[in-house]
């Protein structure tokens, strides 16, 4: 008996390519155009414990058991940055402690100045930020904040905020 050869098909299948690219962008298009990201970024409102300043306990000593300490504020480490708003959201007023600082320059070489000074003992910064000041004035603070250094050395790390609220 004699095999039969089968014709062998000498020319190769060929994909359209130019239909699947076609599909493919009107895909993307249309994802692209019906993409719309939710706006929450912008405005989330984190609900945050308020900040407790942190005192000094001796060492088997439960915080607060000490009855002749009648002053709770002596024993504070924690210095008070307050931040105003201006109309725009730009920086309209900074005060450490009660006083006055003019600009951010001032709140530099003031915090240097308190925060370098082994009398003061200062190693907390709580900040208050009026609720109308932008995002990047707040930044600028507080890059002046994390960049200081404490008289043993040390960097700050101990920063809390505060929202004051609007001045409108």
């Amino acid at each position: 008996m004699r095999r039969r050869q089968r014709h062998r098909l000498t020319h190769e299948v060929e994909l359209n390519l130019t239909a699947m690219l076609d599909l493919a962008f009107q895909l993307l298009a249309f994802f692209i155009l019906t993409f719309k990201p939710m706006p929450f970024e912008g405005n989330v409102s984190l609900h945050l414990p308020p900040p407790q300043p942190i005192t000094r306990v001796d060492s088997g000593q439960q915080a607060g058991a000490d009855p002749k300490n009648t002053n709770p504020i002596e024993g504070l480490n924690t210095l008070v940055v307050t931040v105003l708003a201006g109309p725009a959201g730009q920086v309209g007023g900074l005060a450490v402690g009660g006083t006055s600082v003019p600009g951010i320059a001032g709140l530099n070489s003031t915090l240097s100045s308190i925060l370098s000074d082994p009398t003061n003992g200062f190693d907390q910064l709580i900040i208050q930020v009026g609720s109308d000041l932008n995002y990047q004035a707040l930044m600028d603070v507080l890059d002046v904040c994390i960049g200081q250094q404490l008289a043993n050395g040390e960097k700050l790390t101990k920063l809390s905020f505060v929202e004051l609220p609007s001045q409108s």
